[in-house]
């Protein structure tokens, strides 16, 4: 006799995928967090031994803006990829990313030319596209309800790689030179391997492909340009502040005397802190919900860059960890909202928020190092607490509740 579906058995099995759909996947988006700690431990290592390169080359301090600059312009493709990402299995990029970054900034210490600098950064910017765009999209997938808790996991892989790299890259360069940097390749190459093995057999939902709706991107994008917009602005407003306390810090405490040691602590300190703050903005939001959380950050930031401004020796170091802690806060944030967006295309949208991030950061980066140049850094840096305020009322703009975002 044939075996007959009841339709209450239907409704218990479709009850039993919703709850699997809402679970929060520890395992899973920790194995990914791991993924985005060892690829961006590599892509860390410009900001801490840029003193070194600028002396090296003898570039100024805006052609040394100009290498991270170089090295985000990939991000410009990230909507493409995002595309590609909606249509395809890509989990592999995750994977393989992380060992292309790695053979790229390891080679950074040997580079002979600012050419051969300019186009390592340029390939570990394609590896950084490859990587980050459809990696939020996989914690999307595997978060469940607890969407913010998933991205702050996630940042706090990319954090705690920022607060890891600026050490070893120091100690390679102080124990093997400049040009021994390239012995740090087999470590990540490993770390590869590894992940390999850890995110292969990932079963992600419905993997992207499945994803695909009838509604164009343009549509998608003109739907979710308002929210894109205030987004970049705070964004763009913020980016001054952000470059000053990352990628020129080494150069800034060093110019005022202290060594290169002293600055590495510093900006592992500030990242460190970092690594908190996202761990922690991601649940507060869930909670308190994503514009409250947004203000509370925008506001706090530019004021303790301010007290650091006025700050001498070793009580930098205090004031780095509040600056810190909410400073790379709004990320996971901001890619909570934008994977709340109601749309197919997580992925595309993902990818326009990653080309506007950059893109904005990579300009305030080029802008810090022009200003410094015919300013000083102590008067561009107070520029730069400064503006960080208007990023206030922008984020008063963010929608209250994640409903709000669909229509």
């Amino acid at each position: 006799m044939s075996k007959i579906n009841h339709p209450a058995n239907s409704v218990e099995d479709k009850t039993k995928v919703t709850r699997q759909d809402e679970k929060f996947r520890s395992g899973d988006v920790v194995s990914i967090s791991l993924a985005h700690l060892a690829h961006d431990i590599y892509s860390s290592f410009l900001a801490p031994i840029l003193p070194l390169i600028v002396e090296k080359l003898g570039i100024s301090l805006s052609m040394a803006g100009m290498l991270s600059v170089i090295q985000r312009i990939p991000s410009l493709f990230n909507p493409l990829i995002g595309i590609i990402a909606d249509n395809f299995k890509v989990r592999y990029f995750v994977i393989f990313a992380p060992a292309l970054t790695t053979i790229s900034m390891s080679l950074i210490g040997f580079a002979s030319s600012y050419l051969m600098l300019a186009i390592l950064l340029f390939i570990a910017g394609i590896s950084s596209t490859l990587f980050h765009v459809p990696s939020p999209v996989m914690i999307k997938h595997i978060s469940g309800k607890k969407l913010g808790k998933g991205m702050s996991y996630f940042m706090v892989g990319g954090e705690l790689a920022r607060t890891l790299g600026p050490l070893i890259i120091v100690a390679v360069v102080t124990h093997w030179g400049l040009e021994g940097t390239y012995k740090l390749i087999p470590f990540g190459l490993v770390a590869s391997v590894i992940l390999f093995f850890k995110l292969r057999n990932i079963d992600l939902r419905e993997d992207f492909h499945k994803e695909k709706a009838h509604i164009s991107y343009s549509s998608t994008f003109r739907k979710f340009l308002p929210t894109f917009l205030i987004l970049g602005l705070i964004i763009f407003f913020r980016g001054a502040m952000k470059s000053a306390l990352t990628l020129y810090l080494s150069v800034y405490l060093t110019d005022k005397g202290n060594s290169l040691w002293f600055a590495g602590i510093a900006l592992s300190v500030i990242q460190f802190a970092g690594v908190i703050g996202t761990l922690t903005a991601g649940p507060f939001s869930d909670r308190v919900g994503r514009r409250t959380a947004m203000v509370i950050i925008t506001a706090a930031t530019p004021l303790f860059m301010w007290i650091f401004l006025h700050s001498e020796g070793i009580l930098i170091f205090p004031v780095l960890i509040f600056t810190g802690f909410f400073l790379v806060a709004p990320t996971p944030v901001m890619l909570a909202i934008v994977q709340e967006m109601d749309t197919k295309h997580l992925a595309f949208v993902n990818g326009i928020f990653m080309t506007i991030s950059f893109g904005l950061s990579s300009l305030m980066l080029l802008l810090v190092g022009v200003l410094s140049d015919k300013f000083g850094m102590d008067i561009t840096y107070l520029i730069s607490s400064f503006v960080a305020l208007l990023a206030i009322p922008f984020a008063m703009m963010l929608p209250k509740k994640k409903g709000r975002f669909k229509k």
